[in-house]
């Protein structure tokens, strides 16, 4: 073998190893987004139940109110039906911003049907409620944790695909930038 051979070889082997090694850190970095998910979909599961709880006991004491408890059962079917969508396939920008886009309508439902409890005066009926306003809230203090972890996490997934010379590679290995919530 000559030199240039194996020199072309040498380089050939760096070559392979490169890729192999940024194939992984990609795939480590996108599992790693996957796993961030997992955490706020752990957090927006603990909401729900909270949140199913909340509108089961308000529905008689709050009976005339049923448009307010309507319209969050159905904020919550819609960001619901956006979870199924990012639990498929959490790095797609799409979903992210679908996901978004459902939060908003609960966000804005669920402060009236919490304002209507507050300003109710049920005695002991509504003491479970609000019992559930507060697991509510906590959830939606560990969703705010979960989804800052996650668009850090795809943010660094991101930025490791947009270095020269990984950017290259990307396509070829279907390695797509992520959205954020």
């Amino acid at each position: 073998m000559s030199r240039e051979q194996i020199i072309a070889l040498a380089l050939a082997a760096l070559l392979v190893f490169w890729i192999l090694g940024a194939y992984n850190r990609l795939l480590a970095l996108r599992q790693a987004v996957i796993q961030a998910w997992a955490k706020v979909d752990e957090a927006l599961q603990q909401r729900r139940r909270a949140a199913d709880a909340l509108l089961a006991g308000l529905r008689v004491p709050l009976a005339a109110e049923q448009g307010a408890l309507d319209a969050m059962q159905a904020a919550l079917t819609e960001t619901g039906a956006a979870t199924q969508r990012m639990n498929a396939k959490p790095l797609l920008p799409a979903h992210a911003s679908a996901w978004l886009a459902a939060e908003a309508p609960l966000a804005a439902t669920s402060s009236r049907v919490f304002a209507l409890l507050e300003h109710s005066a049920g005695g002991e009926a509504l003491d479970e409620p609000r019992a559930q306003v507060a697991a509510w809230r906590e959830a939606e203090a560990r969703l705010a944790f979960a989804r800052q972890l996650f668009n850090e996490t795809a943010r660094s997934y991101d930025e490791a695909i947009a270095l020269f010379p990984t950017r290259l590679l990307a396509p070829a290995f279907g390695f797509d930038a992520a959205g954020r919530i």
